[in-house]
């Protein structure tokens, strides 16, 4: 019985040993990313740099010529290896054996989507997308020199400057705000792992304080045929206009609409029948208003050109282009890229010469009573302004920031 005692003991003692060696040699985390488990593979983690390609990069990583070919061809439609680019992340996953053979190349698109390309005995490729968290926010603050400035001494993303000039762009002039003009915003932000800031989701509501006016906005979804929300203000009015006030985000306007200017190239004096807005090189040049493309050309006065009719009444002309980017008969959207700014034809400097026919007349446009977007229809306004109601209250209760 002593010795069975004895042998009892003596394994319990083994027992415990070998428990606490296993704890000693604890596993490492499980490490996931891309939906792959990263323990089963080497990983190999870059950036693509100025002068790579695909074949270069799969050439490092021991893949051949061929099978770089092979893989090309197989996935083309779904991921073009001529187009990655420089500053891009990527990640190599090789197998875990003596030669460690590559099995996926994964190309990060942007933050949230990814493209995993499989080159191993499968070749096939499928754009993906990072799970991303959705949280609501409420920011304010005061200008005291700029929106950026306002917005960076709080540490918020300069994404927000673009979504409140994009907001206001029909009615407020941000070259022009004033020192102690305030704002306040109720928005969303995308995060991938609940860290990780992505971007702008929407905006429910914003309002700015301009000179002392208020200007409302509430994101709402009037038209349910295109399933796109637009802005309006407390009184159900749409903030979009028909048109932009101007084709680009300009430094300044150089020369207006005038029946007599001296000009500067030709040096004498004839009618100017544009708005010139001065921008650096290559600034993009946007559609003021929806429309079809009616020509894309160049021509000795006017440089190249584009000219665009918006409907039976109203057309708009853009010259003086480094380079255009629609053709003709092309539907363009207000907003959309047509071209960029040079000093092509008759111009002595970057700008873009912006032209305005009524009914076939070109006039001035800052003299104009243009259109607005459509308001919300009477037969939805208590709807509007019950969805609106709490919104308002929660503006209001906002704090100002930077006082």
């Amino acid at each position: 019985m002593l010795m069975l005692a004895f042998v009892a003991c003596n394994d319990e003692e083994k027992d415990q040993a070998v428990n606490e060696e296993v704890k000693k040699k604890k596993l490492p985390p499980v490490e996931k990313e891309y939906g792959f488990v990263l323990n089963d593979f080497e990983v190999v983690r870059d950036t693509i740099e100025s002068g790579d390609s695909f074949g270069f990069i799969m050439d490092q990583n021991g893949v051949g010529h061929g099978k770089v070919y092979e893989i090309s061809n197989k996935v083309k439609d779904t991921f073009n290896p001529a187009r990655i680019t420089a500053g891009k992340k990527y990640m190599i996953l090789k197998a875990k054996d003596s030669a460690k053979t590559p099995q996926y190349f994964i190309y990060e698109n942007d933050k949230i989507n990814y493209t995993v390309v499989s080159i191993g005995d499968s070749i096939y490729a499928e754009t993906r997308k990072r799970p991303v968290s959705i949280k609501r926010r409420e920011v304010s603050g005061v200008i005291v020199s700029s929106l950026s400035e306002a917005m960076q001494t709080q540490g918020l993303s300069n994404l927000l400057v673009y979504e409140l000039s994009n907001i206001y762009q029909w009615s407020i002039d941000f070259f022009k705000l004033q020192k102690g003009d305030q704002f306040k915003m109720v928005y969303h932000e995308k995060y991938i792992d609940d860290t990780v800031f992505v971007g702008v989701e929407k905006v429910d509501a914003a309002v700015f304080k301009h000179s002392d006016k208020p200007f409302y906005a509430f994101n709402y979804l009037s038209d349910t045929l295109t399933g796109k929300p637009s802005f309006y203000d407390e009184e159900a009015k749409a903030l979009q206009s028909f048109f932009l006030k101007a084709p680009l985000d300009y430094s300044r306007i150089s020369s207006r609409y005038t029946k007599r200017r001296f000009h500067p190239v030709q040096k004498r004096w004839k009618a100017h029948l544009g708005t010139d807005y001065a921008a650096a090189y290559n600034t993009p040049i946007v559609s003021t208003a929806n429309g079809t493309v009616i020509a894309s050309s160049y021509t000795s006065g006017n440089g190249n050109y584009v000219k665009i009719r918006h409907n039976s009444k109203y057309t708009t002309q853009y010259l003086h282009m480094t380079k255009r980017a629609v053709r003709n008969g092309q539907t363009v959207k207000q907003g959309d890229v047509i071209g960029y700014v040079g000093s092509t034809g008759l111009a002595t400097g970057p700008h873009v010469c912006y032209r305005f026919w009524v009914n076939g007349r070109q006039v001035d446009p800052f003299r104009q009573n243009l259109p607005s977007a459509k308001h919300i229809e009477e037969e939805l306004k208590d709807e509007y302004f019950a969805h609106i109601e709490p919104l308002k209250d929660e503006l209001e209760q906002i704090p100002f920031k930077n006082i």
